[in-house]
């Protein structure tokens, strides 16, 4: 499943959310929400899958953390969708600039 598919799902996208203010067990994860922990653990599996995030175990309990891998690909995908729009911004205001009397492109 894409990166994409997996945070479609505002679950999924709070699940994410509360692990990137730090590392939380399944139990933490699913006392947070208001559904099943069997469906927190379909949630939490999705995410893994889609490299999202990841988990260890310590003892008995599973413990969950953003993924750095899926993460930096998120952000290298939001970096091109910025660089595309600041060029066209920044052409936009040089355009906007020119003085009023000379004849704009279309």
């Amino acid at each position: 499943m894409s990166i994409f598919a997996a945070l479609a799902d505002p679950t999924r996208r709070g699940i994410v959310e509360s692990l990137a203010r730090g590392a939380l067990s399944s139990g933490e994860i699913a006392d947070q929400f208001d559904i099943s922990a069997s469906a927190i653990s379909q949630h939490l599996k999705v995410l893994r899958e889609a490299q999202m995030v990841r988990v260890r175990a310590e003892a008995q309990r599973r413990i969950y953390e953003l993924d750095p891998q899926g993460v930096n690909e998120l952000a290298g995908w939001v970096d091109e969708l910025r660089s595309y729009w600041a060029t066209r911004f920044d052409a936009l205001e040089a355009e906007l600039r020119k003085p009023a009397g000379k004849s704009r492109k279309r």
